[in-house]
């Protein structure tokens, strides 16, 4: 009865090709939607996390102000005081529980070699910058100690960064400006398929005295264990408090950061797939008119099948299988769609979307749901049709 049933709503959905198709298209939209920004932020939260992964999960940061990742990120700059003392503070009374330590100052600059210009990051920081951050070297060396006090213009290339100046030569030795500063390469860093490419990587003496910069964007360091992270965490706190109030710096450690990011992420995510889940409403709204429509055309038929025995049952079943079907049928579009659409980004964008399981249940649940929820009445509205009067309806 059910195959047969199915067989019929395909047959009457195929009788208005142009219709039927018009009829699925609010559906298809809104299912390709949420499973493309839902794939999207699934990749965005898949890339964080590899770049988290790449920085190791033994980093604490010390960052000014209380950190609030849900407000205004420059608002705890404007109260800036971490500084050098700071930095002396930690490796005083933290030092049994860090392994290495630097400043650190993030600054966005534009860094050109003759003709060819690149804005990028540049990142400050002193000679153990390199071991804390999990900076390896292609070519070349890191900056020294030596170059840290003196206050040296050399700086660190990220792969990206080097690439995009000298595609075809060996950076090593070559000048480069920093705006109008000019500095020497002395080092490329391994390529780490991310956003740390672009960097490039100075000693922060040399970025107070040239930039004019005054306090530290952050302290980093490493934990001399892993399983006692939040152990140096309070130790470095207790230092910091020897000079700073409490409100006036944070130390976090790099799971929280991560924890934190993935929690935003995943809001956003389920919000915009929520916003696009509202076109399947829309396309609902499309299924229920057209099947009214269809019920009118079908006045005739439905009080033939009333007349040689066909129950309200029978009927309202066939309509709601129709509408159902309807809003399924779109539903699989739309998930092919989508899903073709998260394989091409990853494939050729090089960027990790993917498709959770989770969001092609929901989408095809809710496909479902939309074509029972908006094929009901019109599938009641048939069944309630007197057959006399249905056999005399022109």
């Amino acid at each position: 009865m059910i195959i047969e049933l199915f067989k019929t709503s395909i047959k009457s959905l195929l009788a208005n090709k142009t219709r039927t198709f018009l009829t699925m298209l609010g559906i298809i939209i809104g299912v390709f939607a949420v499973i493309s920004l839902i794939s999207i932020g699934q990749g965005i939260q898949n890339y964080v996390t590899g770049q988290f992964g790449k920085l190791g999960s033994d980093l604490i940061f010390v960052t000014p102000g209380k950190l609030n990742l849900r407000g205004d990120p420059g608002a705890n700059f404007l109260a800036n005081k971490l500084d050098e003392k700071h930095y002396k503070l930690i490796q005083n009374y933290a030092s049994d529980y860090v392994k290495e330590a630097t400043p650190l100052m993030e600054i966005g600059k534009t860094i050109s070699f003759k003709n060819k210009t690149y804005y990028t990051e540049v990142q400050a920081m002193n000679e153990m910058g390199a071991d804390v951050y999990r900076i390896e070297l292609e070519k070349g060396r890191y900056f020294s100690r030596s170059d840290v006090n003196s206050g040296s213009k050399v700086v660190v290339m990220g792969s990206t960064s080097a690439f995009e100046l000298f595609p075809n030569q060996d950076p090593l030795g070559k000048n480069i400006k920093i705006d109008d500063k000019t500095f020497t390469i002395i080092g490329v860093a391994k390529e780490k398929g991310s956003q740390l490419d672009r960097r490039v990587y100075i000693p922060y003496t040399t970025a107070k005295h040239l930039f004019n910069i005054k306090n530290f964007s952050a302290l980093v360091m490493i934990s001399k264990s892993s399983e006692n992270v939040e152990s140096a965490m309070k130790r470095i706190e207790l230092a910091l408090l020897r000079d700073l109030d409490e409100d006036e710096f944070t130390v976090i450690s790099q799971k929280d950061l991560l924890s934190s990011f993935q929690n935003i992420l995943g809001t956003i995510t389920i919000g915009i797939g929520a916003i696009a889940a509202i076109s399947l409403l829309v396309g609902g709204i499309g299924i229920m008119n057209i099947m009214l429509v269809t019920v009118t055309e079908r006045t005739q038929e439905i009080g033939l099948r009333k007349a040689v025995g066909a129950t309200p049952n029978n009927i309202a079943t066939q309509f709601l299988v129709e509408a159902t079907s309807l809003s399924v049928l779109g539903g699989l579009i739309g998930m092919g769609l989508g899903i073709l659409l998260a394989f091409i980004v990853r494939t050729y964008f090089n960027f990790d979307a993917e498709v959770p399981l989770w969001s092609i249940l929901l989408a095809f649940g809710f496909s479902f749901l939309v074509g029972v929820v908006f094929g009901t009445y019109p599938a009641i509205k048939a069944a309630n049709k007197d057959p006399i009067e249905a056999l005399r309806y022109e």
